[in-house]
């Protein structure tokens, strides 16, 4: 089949045409002839095994051939449907965002990470739950009381003087009048 000028498919509107991009890759034949036979194989196994090989190269040209005018094809169809390479992006994204998704490891790495999340949950609510405790035997401690009591006589001398003086000060609206409001417990 010589199809070096022709296109395999005969509805391809590039039917005949040849590739601007693709050239042949003629075989070296000389350099071939050149290279030392591989021992155990006759001269008639070495001549078929040359012509299966040119066989074979003259197959893939043609198949790079055939693929890139499929690739044309398609371009010409996408540009005709409005297909922008944008739109085949997303696509294409989208595709591989669902095959990562339902793989295997995805799915192990998930249910990993989800275990994960729940361990890590449970140790930090046992951590919680043992601050809060010890933040309430501190409370309760001897030391702690000592500390409040302390703080509420300091309390109950600077805002008591304050209460006492509050014709002096200036109010916060600038007339005078008006007491300030009474600050909220400690």
């Amino acid at each position: 089949m010589d199809s070096a000028g022709q296109d395999i498919n005969l509805n391809s509107p590039n039917k005949g045409l040849l590739s601007d991009s693709m050239t042949d890759v003629p075989v070296d034949t000389a350099a071939a002839a050149q290279t030392p036979a591989v021992e155990g194989l006759t001269e008639a196994e070495e001549e078929e095994l040359r012509a299966e090989l040119a066989k074979v190269e003259e197959e893939i040209v043609t198949l790079r051939q055939v693929l890139a005018a499929k690739e044309r094809h398609c371009a010409e169809l996408k540009r005709k449907l409005g297909l922008s390479a944008l739109e085949g992006l997303k696509q294409n994204l989208s595709r591989s965002w669902h095959d990562v998704q339902v793989s295997n490891a995805y799915k192990k790495t998930q249910e990993t990470l989800s275990q994960a999340g729940q361990k890590t949950s449970a140790a930090l609510s046992t951590v919680g739950s043992a601050i809060s405790r010890k933040l309430g035997d501190m409370r309760n401690s001897a030391t702690f009381k000592s500390f409040e009591d302390r703080v509420g006589n300091i309390k109950s001398k600077v805002v008591g003087g304050r209460e006492n003086g509050t014709e002096n000060l200036p109010s916060p609206t600038g007339s005078g009048s008006k007491p300030l409001p009474d600050p909220t417990p400690f």
